[in-house]
């Protein structure tokens, strides 16, 4: 017992038995690519041949490895857009704006520090007044349309609720993730191979590691089956480990190529997973058929916000109208399509 207590006393996070796992599953992750990396440079000894006639052939398989590992760090560590956070952040720059107010004896502009909500379907970004949790209340009942059961929930009974106890009144598409123990802007997942929430900061991050994982498993497939079509009468246990290898990563692709098209298909749509599969039981979409995706501005529109959404400023979005259901419930025409309406 003495050696694990020197050792969360060097690394203070082994403490923790989340965290331990979640470093577990990095480690085992990490590993997993060097094995089979390792055991494509070792058993295939023509690949340095082939690499100085065809360099490319190589430079290609390192890229993506690097790259696949680099992007994997880099999504685990940022960060999915906290609820929390937004209210805290909210409460700091309106102190620093009614202060730089009171210096300069006039309002501050967004540039000097102000913290600037955007609202989707506002007309335009506004600053939030106020450092307690009615401007966040008021924020975000304007986001659900008068006459939803949500609304009178909200003003009834938000009053007595802490700062900190807000996962029950939070704004459209939120949700209170119980593995991380906050409430997550536009929750998608928990993943727990990243160890992090999957929302609306880091989606457009996770669909790039999906991406950039299946290109790796694709070439590496190719390569583990060069490298046995060229060395076929080699030792038989050679053979085995690398026929193993390959199975295993044939399922990993198939699972990764199914997990990137569902993943484009939930960005097309503008949908989280948590919304698509959890749709009957959310209390904002059970009146709405399946069929329409309230969320959605047309693929074009969708796609321009998933992968250009400005990360500094945290974007709600408003539940659309009755009206504005309809809209969207309203099967494509032909015209439809020549006007750009799909889009």
């Amino acid at each position: 017992m003495s050696i694990f207590n020197f050792c969360y006393r060097i690394v203070p996070c082994l403490a923790d038995p989340a965290r331990r796992s979640s470093l577990g599953l990095k480690a085992a992750l990490v590993v997993l690519h060097i094995v089979y990396a390792g055991t494509l440079f070792l058993l295939y000894s023509d690949l340095i041949e082939k690499t100085k006639e065809e360099p490319w052939y190589t430079a290609i398989y390192l890229l993506l490895f690097v790259a696949a590992l680099i992007q994997y760090f880099v999504t685990s560590c940022s960060s999915p857009g906290y609820v929390l956070d937004a209210m805290r952040d909210l409460n700091e720059k309106n102190s620093l704006y009614r202060r730089s107010s009171m210096l300069s004896k006039q309002p501050a502009s967004s540039k000097s520090g102000s913290f600037v909500i955007t609202v989707e379907g506002s007309q335009s970004e506004r600053n939030i007044p106020g450092s307690n949790v009615t401007s966040w209340t008021k924020l975000v009942l304007d986001m659900y349309p008068p006459g939803t059961s949500i609304r009178k929930i909200v003003r009834d009974h938000a009053k007595y609720l802490p700062i900190t106890n807000l996962s029950k009144f939070t704004p459209p598409r939120a949700k209170h993730c119980h593995d991380c123990d906050k409430c997550v802007l536009q929750f998608d997942h928990h993943c727990v191979w990243l160890g992090t929430c999957i929302g609306r900061g880091n989606h457009c991050r996770f669909w790039w590691y999906i991406f950039e994982e299946t290109a790796l498993c694709l070439w590496t497939g190719i390569l583990y089956i060069t490298c046995l079509k060229a060395n076929i009468s080699r030792v038989w246990w050679k053979d085995a480990i690398m026929i193993l290898l390959l199975v295993t990563l044939s399922i990993a692709l198939i699972f990764l190529l199914l997990l990137l098209i569902f993943h484009s298909y939930l960005i097309l749509t503008c949908q989280t997973t948590y919304e698509l599969v959890r749709r009957r039981r959310i209390p904002y979409l059970r009146g709405i058929p399946e069929r329409v995706y309230p969320f959605s501005k047309g693929v074009c529109r969708n796609l321009y916000d998933f992968c250009f959404a400005r990360s500094s400023l945290y974007s709600l979005e408003r539940l659309p109208t009755a009206m504005e259901l309809e809209e969207k419930s309203r099967p494509y025409t032909c015209l439809d399509f020549l006007t750009g309406r799909c889009c």
